[in-house]
C-alpha cells in the first residue's frame, strides 16, 4: 500500500513502521490506490479565526468567534470554540453564554479576501484547473501534472499545503478522490490539518453506511422526505431504479442515484463564476423606522457595489433580504432595467422592495442586498435614451472610488448615508 509523508512529501511503496527514514516525521498517509487518484478538494481549517489567530499570537490558545456584536451570531469560530459546542450561525448570546470566556472579534472581509486570495494563487501554482467553490476552498483538477511537478498528485498537493502553512501561516485540509463529490467529503474526514482519500474500490461501501443528508444537493426538507420514503442510509438508495427516484423526487433522482454509486460527472471548471454578491448586517436594537432602514441598505449597497467592481461584475437583478425580530425571514427580488455595477442602481431597486414590507411597525433585527444574475462588468451601465444622465453618475461613481481607493471606505459619503 502506497504512502506518502506529509512532512516531506516522500512516498514509499509501503508505509514504515516507525515514522519517515527521510525526515524523521510522523504523519504518514497510506491508501492503496494513492498513486490513481486525481481530483482534490481543499479547505482552509476555520479560516476567519485562523487568519485573526495568525495576526495575533496572543490570542492562538484561547477560543476565538468571528462574528457580529451582542445581537449578531458567530460567523467562524476555532476548533477550541467548537469543543463549547459553537458553531457557525448560532446567535452570539447563545455562544458566550456557552464559552463566557472566548475571544469576540468583528469579521474583516477584506483581510480574509485577501488572504484568500494568496491561498487561491498558490493552487493555481500547481494547477490551473482550480474551481473555486467560497473564499477558503476549492476543488482542483491535477490530472496531467505528474511531468510538471516530478510527483503523484498526493505528494503536489502535499507540498502545497506546507507552502500555505509556511507563507501564509494557515493550515488547510485536503480530500482526494477520483471525483469532485467524493473529494469533498474526503476532505471533511480528517480534520484539521488534514489529508484522506476514498478511492474507486471502496467508494460504495463507505457511503453505504452514511446518512443520506451526506449527498451533495440533499437540504433539510428533501432529507426529510428522503426518509419518511424508508431512505435513511445512502445503501438505501440502492434498492431503487434511477426512473423510479426522479418519478419519485424530480431530476435531483438522477444525481442521488450517480451518487449512491460513488459517481460525479461534474468536472473541474475554473470558469465556474461566482452566482451572486451580497452584504447583510445584523442590528445591535431592532429597527422599525423606514428611514433609518434606508440608511443602512444605502451603505450595503454601496458595499455590494464595490465588491462588484473589484470582482469584475456587473448584475442584471437585486434581492432584499429581511429578517424580523422573530427571526422570519423574507426574501424579495427585482430584474434591472439592465446590467449595472452602480450603487445607486442597486440602492433604487432595494429601496422600492423594502418599501413594500417596512411599514414603520414591524421590527427587523437584519437586513441584507444582495447583486444578482451576475455579468462581465464591461457590460454595465450602457448610455441610454431614456436616462441621460447614467453617463454622469458613472463618472461620479468613479471619482468616488478614486478617492476611497486612496484615502480608505469612509473617505466620502453621500448624504443618504447619514441619519437624521
Amino acid at each position: 500500500m502506497s504512502a506518502v509523508c506529509r512532512d516531506c512529501a516522500k512516498v514509499y511503496d509501503a508505509a514504515p513502521a516507525s515514522g519517515c527514514p527521510n525526515c524523521g516525521g510522523t504523519r504518514l498517509f497510506a491508501h492503496p490506490e494513492l498513486d490513481a487518484l486525481e481530483i482534490a478538494h481543499l479547505d482552509c481549517d476555520a479560516f476567519y479565526a485562523s487568519v485573526e489567530k495568525r495576526d495575533n499570537p496572543e490570542i492562538r490558545g484561547k477560543p476565538v468567534i468571528v462574528g457580529g456584536g451582542r445581537r449578531g451570531v458567530v460567523s467562524a469560530c476555532c476548533y477550541i470554540a467548537r469543543i463549547y459546542g459553537i458553531r457557525s450561525a448560532m446567535p452570539m448570546f447563545k455562544a458566550l453564554k456557552a464559552c463566557p470566556d472566548a475571544v469576540v472579534i468583528r469579521p474583516n472581509m477584506e483581510k480574509y479576501r485577501q488572504v484568500g486570495h494568496q491561498v487561491r494563487e498558490l493552487m493555481q501554482g500547481v494547477t490551473p484547473m482550480v474551481e473555486p467553490i467560497s473564499i477558503d476552498e476549492a476543488f482542483l483538477d491535477l490530472s496531467g501534472t505528474r511531468r510538471l511537478h516530478h510527483g503523484t498528485p498526493a505528494q503536489t498537493l502535499v507540498r502545497l499545503a506546507k507552502k500555505i502553512e509556511d507563507e501564509i501561516g494557515i493550515n488547510v485540509s485536503i480530500g482526494l478522490s477520483y471525483n469532485k463529490f467524493l473529494a469533498k467529503l474526503a476532505s471533511d474526514l480528517d480534520k484539521p490539518r488534514g489529508f484522506a482519500a476514498i478511492g474507486r474500490e471502496e467508494a460504495v461501501p463507505f457511503l453505504a453506511e452514511k446518512p443520506v443528508g451526506i449527498l451533495w444537493g440533499v437540504g433539510r426538507a428533501l432529507n426529510k422526505k428522503l426518509e419518511y420514503d424508508g431512505i435513511a442510509k445512502v445503501g438505501d438508495l440502492h434498492k431503487f431504479e434511477e426512473s423510479e427516484l426522479v418519478a419519485r423526487y424530480g431530476s435531483i433522482g438522477t444525481r442521488l442515484k450517480r451518487f449512491s454509486q460513488g459517481k460525479d460527472v461534474r468536472s473541474v471548471d475554473p470558469e465556474s463564476v461566482t452566482k451572486s454578491i451580497s452584504a447583510e448586517t445584523t442590528f445591535e436594537d431592532d429597527v422599525a423606522d423606514p428611514d433609518n432602514l434606508k440608511v443602512t441598505l444605502w451603505g450595503l449597497s454601496e458595499k455590494v457595489a464595490r465588491r462588484l467592481g473589484r470582482a469584475g461584475y456587473a448584475c442584471d437583478g437585486v434581492q432584499l433580504k429581511l429578517k424580523s425580530a422573530d427571526f422570519k425571514l423574507v426574501t424579495r427580488s427585482r430584474k434591472l432595467s439592465g446590467p449595472t455595477k452602480l450603487a445607486d442602481e442597486i440602492y433604487k431597486a432595494a429601496e422600492a422592495l423594502l418599501m413594500g414590507e417596512a411599514d414603520g411597525k414591524k421590527l427587523y433585527r437584519l437586513i441584507g442586498v444582495g447583486a444578482e444574475r451576475l455579468l462581465p462588468g464591461d457590460q454595465a451601465d450602457q448610455p441610454d435614451l431614456a436616462d441621460p444622465d447614467r453617463g454622469k453618475r458613472v463618472k461620479v461613481a468613479d471619482a468616488i472610488d478614486a478617492v476611497r481607493a486612496k484615502f480608505g471606505d469612509t473617505a466620502i459619503k453621500k448624504g443618504r448615508g447619514f441619519r437624521k
